[in-house]
């Protein structure tokens, strides 16, 4: 008896360490490491979204494993999903200009693309950002607006039916000091009910360019105010992120300046329920650096923004605002822009960048770069260019949101 007593002692004990081994190692979905990117063709097939694996300690590193086409000239651009994260939607620059894209699992639990239903955006074209609300509703920027020269507006959309519910347009031509106008990156604080648009540059890239952040009412879709976000009138920095801070964080909106290289921020003040004058927190000329991107924030106040010139991601201590305090320098590629965060199968905690800006000359390597955050170490990379002949557009986690706080 008492041979059997240690026998089954020692069975229960290594059932129980089994257990720990599996919670500690499968805790995470079966395809936490496999990310969903928006892509554009470079074969002059048509573009679309793509399953792969950005583990560089998996067997199957950089293997796309589902593909779905949207046609030709698309041009995908940013993924998102909804508020519950049970829907995955994402802009294109071309084509109907915004997606919702049904996705499935196939037996081993792996995602997969199935196909994607156009959304009727209205008269409203080049669809750039999105942000769901708590409420049911949904905005998008456009860039392109109806087509003018000097054009723009936010869609706000039923989060259920994925109907258009209003245009916000404000021609700068009518109020040449509060406008809407190629606005590309949104932000909401929905606690304060406002949100913010920034003002980037025409979709030719060439016809004009912003250099603003308007401030918006979340309810009536009234104009606060347009803040200048550059050195000077004549300055036209683009401003392309904003990122209004909201619940534990600091309450500021930050802004990164695509043609600027920089970062700006602006103090909520609370007396007059708007933002005050932004300033720049940081220059990225003094340290070599041009077009600020994108913007992420992790649950422990850490700031990352991507400069695509000359492709690297700066990481921020931002519990002292309106200090900024840099911690580290990433290096990508050129074009790093948007980024995943997530763990190896050996714990490492890495973030992988999407390295290609709109295949703008010398920002566009058209790779991934995964990269360990704590030491910095290129772990891998995904040169999607040379083995599959595109360049990925986006980046998003097939679990749901990648990070802790984009826009």
């Amino acid at each position: 008896m008492k041979f059997k007593f240690n026998l089954l002692s020692l069975i229960i004990i290594l059932i129980t360490f089994s257990n720990c081994q599996n919670d500690n190692h499968n805790s995470d979905l079966p395809h936490d490491s496999s990310f969903y990117i928006d892509y554009r063709s470079l074969k002059g097939l048509p573009d679309g979204i793509a399953v792969i694996e950005l583990d560089p300690e998996a067997p199957n590193f950089g293997h796309i494993s589902s593909q779905l086409e949207l046609g030709i000239g698309v041009l995908p651009h940013h993924l998102y999903y909804n508020q519950s994260a049970n829907k995955l939607f994402t802009t294109a620059l071309g084509g109907s200009y915004l997606y919702q894209i049904k996705t499935e699992k196939d037996k081993n639990g792996q995602p997969k693309l199935v196909n994607a239903t156009p959304i009727d955006t209205g008269e409203n074209t080049v669809g750039e950002n999105l942000f769901f609300t708590n409420d049911g509703r949904y905005f998008m920027t456009f860039m392109g607006g109806a087509g003018g020269p000097k054009d723009g507006s936010i869609g706000v959309f039923n989060a259920n039916n994925n109907q258009l519910i209003k245009t916000i347009k404000a021609p700068i031509q009518t109020n040449p000091n509060q406008f809407i106008m190629y606005p590309h990156g949104i932000s909401v604080n929905e606690e304060k009910g406002i949100m913010m648009v920034t003002s980037t540059i025409h979709p030719d890239l060439t016809t004009g360019m912003g250099n603003t952040c308007t401030l918006l009412d979340l309810n009536t879709y009234e104009l606060k105010e347009t803040y200048l976000v550059a050195d000077s009138q004549t300055d036209m920095s683009s401003p392309v992120e904003v990122l209004l801070l909201r619940g534990k964080f600091p309450q500021y909106a930050l802004a990164t300046t695509m043609l600027g290289g920089d970062i700006w921020i602006a103090p909520y003040n609370a007396a007059t329920k708007k933002y005050d004058a932004f300033s720049k927190i940081f220059d990225g000329s003094t340290q070599g650096l041009g077009w600020a991107l994108e913007m992420y924030i992790d649950d422990n106040s850490k700031l990352y923004v991507s400069f695509a010139d000359p492709g690297k991601v700066l990481v921020f201590d931002i519990s002292n605002l309106p200090q900024l305090k840099l911690l580290k320098t990433l290096t990508a590629d050129k074009g790093a822009h948007h980024m995943v965060f997530f763990k190896t199968k050996k714990g490492k905690e890495v973030v992988a960048v999407q390295n290609n800006l709109l295949n703008i000359p010398n920002l566009n390597s058209g790779t991934i770069s995964v990269i360990e955050i704590e030491t910095g170490k290129t772990l891998g990379t995904v040169d999607l260019r040379t083995k599959y002949g595109i360049l990925p557009e986006s980046i998003e986690g097939t679990n749901g949101p990648s990070s802790y706080m984009h826009h």
